[in-house]
């Protein structure tokens, strides 16, 4: 059944655009028509193809938008597109040649009207014949589903794209006719989830330097591991029984297209990004209670450091909102001679001169700092090597362990640099996982290397990311395996840190050390991770045996999901947040011009 689906989806958006050629009376405009046609689909089956290689998605509208993303993306999108692609194009070749050199057997005769309305009536019942088999296999496919490859699978790459467009132009009027009485339901649903952040390690850091370092793509299955023998993460797996560190093996990832802006973007606002896009590019407007704002409210100074360019993924734009006093980009760094490598700066020259400018830096300070070496396509110079490749069918996992290794050496020259700086001492050090650097198109060499089948429970496992949490001088290391996300990191901070403007907040995050912490991780695609269950591939599956179970038993969770992240949503969605005072834990009042609802009333 889904393999004839997958046959018939495209069908009937081909013959609606197709079909509007019979309208065409003069012979070389509706030829040129019929190229154009071919062009424009072709290249748009093509450029999902070339996307979801790459990202292991298929592309959205907000995606379009990102255009000043684009010219960095340059040598990992060619890793994606292969000479026999060319062969995609050859039916426009042909299409040309029929239409200049007009073969005999070829003619055209005008349709009736009454051919042209059975035309479009099957074209109609052909798309309604499509989508009832669809609901059927996947009921209520449009309304309840965050899986673009389920809906791509069921009404077709063109049928998504159109509804792509609709769910667009939906959501760019929330925000015009969004009001406060929305926010009245999200605050009942976001403290009804908070839970007491935990007092042994209120304020333990306090007053301490914060820097903090997203691993670019550094997954958890390499922390503690080797490959054909060889260490992979030595310094990281050091830091993992350091009396000072707290390390983290249940911590997963949270972003979803918006990939390391994502991570960012749970950091700071302890929400989750959109489904679709990336909020630093499609909501930088919004109004956000940040971990940044918070910090610079108790007299921090605040900054990010990454050597790239300061308009990648909207940054220059979204980081003045969120409060950040400084973004140290590529003009503020000097890259010598063989000191870039994949999107830019190696990690290990980035290390050493972010140090330099934190030690210009008033303290306290919080620096955040984003690599970059371990990055599709994961290519190393050879002086950079120290590990040899892994020997599976895929060369994105088997030069992955180099560039992960390099990364590694990175966070040790980090910790050697800043005990030689005099800041260690006085600093608390975060470095966390962004993201997956290993998709699933890659579970066959995945398959080899862990030797087991990848399932879709075992790629929901996959989704995990180190966390590390080192504090000199504290004696509260340890291995943690609480379950855990990105979206508490905030609370977990600014908890450490004495920062009790989280009692207010609007955010989905809890402290990580609560004893109340909620042990249930939600993924933005909607899968979730919970102590006995994982939802994932549209199954769920016992957690201790990694088998399929009852789907009865993950119902429950699976609509806690959706209600957090709908929710969640409706925040960014509509910016409700401007709504919100976040000192009192109110609704703001009303402009003078406005009637005062009755729900503004005190929410705490």
């Amino acid at each position: 059944m889904q393999a004839f689906i997958l046959f018939i989806n495209p069908l009937s958006f081909l013959m609606l655009i197709f079909g509007v050629a019979m309208f065409i009376k003069k012979e070389n405009i509706r030829n040129i028509y019929i190229i154009v046609v071919s062009i424009f689909s072709t290249f748009v089956l093509f450029a999902n193809m070339a996307f979801y290689r790459f990202f292991n998605d298929f592309i959205t509208l907000p995606i379009l938008f990102q255009t000043s993303n684009f010219g960095d993306l340059g040598g990992s999108a060619m890793e994606t597109i292969y000479w026999s692609d060319t062969l995609y194009f050859m039916d426009i070749l042909v299409l040309i040649a029929i239409a200049k050199f007009k073969p005999s057997f070829i003619g055209y005769s005008k349709p009736s009207k009454i051919k042209k309305s059975t035309y479009f009536l099957v074209t109609s019942a052909v798309f309604f014949f499509n989508f009832s088999l669809a609901e059927s296999e996947r009921p209520e496919l449009l309304t309840r589903t965050f899986d673009r490859e389920m809906l791509v699978k069921n009404i077709g790459v063109y049928n998504y794209h159109l509804y792509d467009i609709y769910l667009q132009t939906k959501q760019s009027t929330q925000r015009a006719l969004a009001d406060s009485s929305e926010m009245v339901n999200v605050n009942n649903f976001v403290k009804a989830k908070k839970v007491e952040p935990s007092s042994d390690m209120n304020a333990i850091a306090e007053g301490r330097n914060i820097i903090l370092v997203e691993l670019e793509s550094v997954q958890e299955f390499v922390i503690n591991n080797e490959m054909n023998g060889e260490v992979i993460t030595p310094f990281l797996n050091e830091l993992t029984n350091h009396p000072d560190t707290m390390y983290f093996d249940n911590f997963y990832h949270q972003t979803e297209q918006g990939k390391t802006s994502d991570a960012e973007f749970l950091l700071d606002n302890s929400l989750y990004p959109l489904p679709r896009g990336a909020v630093f590019f499609t909501h930088s407007g919004n109004e956000y209670q940040t971990l940044t704002k918070s910090l610079n409210a108790e007299g921090y100074y605040t900054a990010s450091m990454h050597a790239n360019s300061k308009s990648f993924w909207n940054r220059d734009i979204i980081y003045d909102n969120f409060g950040y006093d400084r973004f140290y980009s590529l003009p503020d760094y000097t890259v010598g001679e063989g000191q870039a490598v994949n999107w830019g700066m190696k990690d290990i020259p980035f290390i050493e001169q972010s140090v330099e400018h934190m030690k210009e830096i008033e303290q306290p300070f919080f620096s955040k700092l984003i690599t970059l070496t371990n990055h599709h396509p994961f290519y190393l110079d050879e002086e950079d090597k120290f590990i040899e490749e892994f020997d599976s069918n895929s060369g994105t996992l088997n030069r992955y362990f180099q560039t992960v290794r390099y990364t590694d050496e990175a966070i040790k020259v980090l910790f050697e640099n800043l005990k030689e700086s005099g800041l260690y001492e006085n600093s608390i050090i975060i470095m966390y996982g962004d993201h997956y650097g290993i998709s699933e198109n890659h579970n066959t060499a995945m398959s080899k290397y862990l030797e087991k089948e990848i399932t879709p429970f075992e790629t929901a496992q996959l989704q995990r990311v180190p966390l590390f949490i080192h504090i000199p001088e504290s004696g509260v290391g340890g291995v943690n395996h609480s379950l855990v996300g990105q979206i508490d990191l905030k609370p977990t901070i600014e908890n450490i840190m004495g920062i009790n403007e989280s009692d207010n907040s609007i955010q989905f995050g809890q402290d990580i050390f609560s004893e109340n912490q909620d042990q249930f991780v939600i993924l933005r695609d909607g899968r979730f991770i919970s102590k006995d269950l994982v939802y994932a591939g549209q199954t769920c599956w016992d957690k201790e045996t990694g088998e399929s179970t009852d789907i009865e038993a993950c119902k429950p969770y699976i609509e806690r999901a959706k209600e957090e992240l709908a929710n969640n949503d409706k925040i960014i969605y509509g910016d409700l947040l401007r709504f919100y005072d976040l000192k009192s834990g109110n609704l703001k009042e009303p402009k003078s011009s406005e009637p005062k609802l009755e729900e503004n009333i005190n929410l705490k």
